[in-house]
């Protein structure tokens, strides 16, 4: 028996692949496997090759596997694709309407099944995605039981009929092959897992419930790729709790109307990915001057531009951090899995209303649309700090005002609620005094910018870097941000065991950079790889400027709209290891 194993589905977008792969993982969730996932979609409604993969496993994983053991394909587009992948001995699951065909030089069974003839007899052919699933489940040997629970699941609200149809479908799938095949295949049994209850949700459904838990009520955002699904999320779930949802007219009234309605009192926050976080830029700084608490989640695609919407890229960096114009405070956390989407969002709406500045959650398409397992949340951890709001305003003198923007030793000001007594102030995007009022006054500019930027100087983040470094004088570091962490363990599992010391840092505070924490591990290493998916090396760029490491630094960037392999990142750190003339660990 096997401990994991990898699954694909291909085929033409709207044609039921993303149907089949949610369905075939739930039942497997249901199990109790570690899984993990990955989209790879055109940017059209329909039409367009389409695949999804998915990891499973017995033990936790954090990152797609560099091979491939079964190939479902629903047209001979996904074998010509896809093929490449498979291991040796892997299995191709296809339909034989196209007279599916291997590419030579591969060593893999094919199994032509009558998908769609099959779905047509059951009455349509929509039914084959349910075929391709039955057969590719029978030949795992895994129960068809759990399967069906998960299909009465997808369609019991379309009724009866349709549950027992599709349910049928998977049975008749699962005889075909299992006839052809001669009963389960012996090298695909995946050992039993552990029974242990676990989530399974993509990384944007994880910020959308983290927005929610943290008391966000309102949510201004305008559609876009890959954030979509947290206004969808939103939509659905924020009525229930006295909150809504509004789609604007675009990113620029999207932002401005979260700035408006946390300046109102509600937790509010808007999402989007690099196009909507440009047009959104005015705005980040008016949030800024104002000094108004404001949750930005930017899910990275390809750019620029319209680019490449629909596939993974990290290249947003420097415009969180350095695309407003003028200086303001800014708070720029990156979330490495699932379980931190959730709890950072939490953490997000508290810096914002601690620091009253802007905090913008970085994730990159793989993290927001990629479907993984993750631990039971714990809702014990949640702590709600709105900062430094005052309620009950001490009375001030004859036609005073507030002091909203009041100097003090650590640059927070108090903050009062529109509407509370005695918290009369103005509020204006221009330069102003402590009350508010427009002043140009060279001595209040100096002061105020100085309070303004002074505030971070207490930042406190949960976990600014998450460090696995169990040498102190590691032959190489590897150091990534986003989705990338799981892909470095991976590789690491090979350097380790060839005798290389190898440490992984990843760094989740983006901006300001934690310079003390990430040094403690930049000193003690002989060699540095950089991480990231983008051309020009950004996070990279970032570590030359805080932390003195250039000289023994490398930056490994890819940026063809993929995420890493664990064997490319294995290569190329051996490579620099090898390049380095350093020693290995004796055996």
């Amino acid at each position: 028996m096997i401990n994991q194993l990898s699954w694909k589905i291909g085929g033409q977008q709207g044609e039921g692949v993303e149907s089949t792969d949610r369905i075939f993982s739930t039942a497997l969730n249901r199990l109790g496997y570690y899984l993990y996932g990955y989209r790879h979609f055109s940017s059209r409604i329909k039409g367009g090759h389409t695949n999804n993969k998915i990891r499973i496993s017995t033990a936790p994983i954090r990152a797609i596997s560099d091979d491939l053991d079964i190939l479902v394909a629903f047209d001979q587009e996904s074998i010509d694709l896809n093929a490449h992948e498979l291991r040796s001995g892997g299995v191709i699951v296809a339909d034989a309407k196209f007279k599916p065909a291997v590419p030579e030089g591969l060593n893999v069974q094919l199994f032509a099944v009558p998908i769609t003839a099959i779905a047509e007899e059951l009455g349509t052919s929509l039914y084959k995605n349910m075929v391709a699933s039955g057969a590719s489940w029978a030949l795992l040997g895994l129960p068809l039981e759990v399967f069906n629970k998960a299909v009465e699941e997808e369609y019991g609200r379309k009724g009866a009929i349709v549950v027992e149809k599709n349910i049928e479908a998977v049975r008749r799938g699962s005889q075909f092959v299992l006839e052809q095949a001669g009963g389960p295949l012996s090298a695909f049994q995946l050992e039993p897992a552990d029974g242990v209850q676990k989530l399974f949700m993509i990384g944007n459904d994880a910020m959308a419930l983290g927005a929610l838990t943290a008391g966000c009520r309102i949510m201004s955002a305008y559609p876009i790729t890959p954030a979509s699904e947290i206004m969808e999320y939103l939509i659905k779930q924020l009525p229930k709790f006295g909150g809504t949802v509004v789609q604007t007219e675009d990113e620029i009234a999207a932002a401005t109307m979260a700035i408006g309605s946390n300046y109102a009192g509600v937790r509010a926050m808007t999402a989007s990915a690099g196009p909507g976080l440009s047009l959104m830029m005015e705005a980040i700084g008016l949030a800024g001057m104002t000094e108004t608490p404001l949750v930005i989640v930017d899910t990275q695609r390809g750019g620029p531009s319209t680019g490449l919407p629909t596939k993974q890229e990290q290249s947003d960096l420097n415009a969180m951090v350095y695309g407003t114009h003028g200086e303001i405070p800014k708070i720029v956390i990156a979330p490495s899995s699932i379980e931190d989407c959730f709890y950072d969002m939490i953490e997000a709406f508290n810096l914002a209303e601690k620091y009253q500045c802007p905090v913008i959650v970085m994730t990159d398409l793989q993290l927001s649309l990629g479907k993984q397992s993750c631990a039971v949340l714990d809702y014990d951890r949640i702590v709600i700090d709105r900062g430094r709001l005052v309620r009950d305003v001490p009375e001030l003198e004859t036609h005073g005002q507030f002091k909203r923007y009041e100097f003090t030793e650590n640059g927070i000001s108090p903050r009062v609620l529109p509407g509370e007594k005695g918290g009369l102030h103005h509020v204006t995007g221009v330069e102003h005094d402590e009350v508010g009022r427009p002043s140009e006054s060279a001595i209040n500019r100096q002061r105020m910018m100085d309070k303004r930027l002074g505030k971070l100087k207490s930042l406190e983040i949960r976990k600014a870097v998450v460090a696995d470094a169990p040498y102190e004088e590691p032959d190489v570091l590897i150091i990534g941000m986003g989705s990338t962490g799981g892909t470095i363990d991976q590789a690491r599992i090979k350097l380790e065991q060839e005798g290389w010391k190898t440490n992984h840092l990843t760094i989740r505070q983006i901006h300001p950079f934690p310079t003390a924490q990430v040094k403690r591990y930049t000193e003690r290493a002989k060699q540095i790889i950089v991480l990231e998916n983008n051309a020009t090396g950004q996070l990279a760029d970032q570590l030359k400027l805080n932390v003195d490491c250039r000289s023994k630094l490398t930056s490994m960037t890819k940026y063809d709209g993929t995420p890493f392999l664990p064997q490319e990142v294995y290569s190329k750190s051996k490579e620099l290891v090898l390049n380095g003339n350093l020693q290995r660990v004796p055996q």
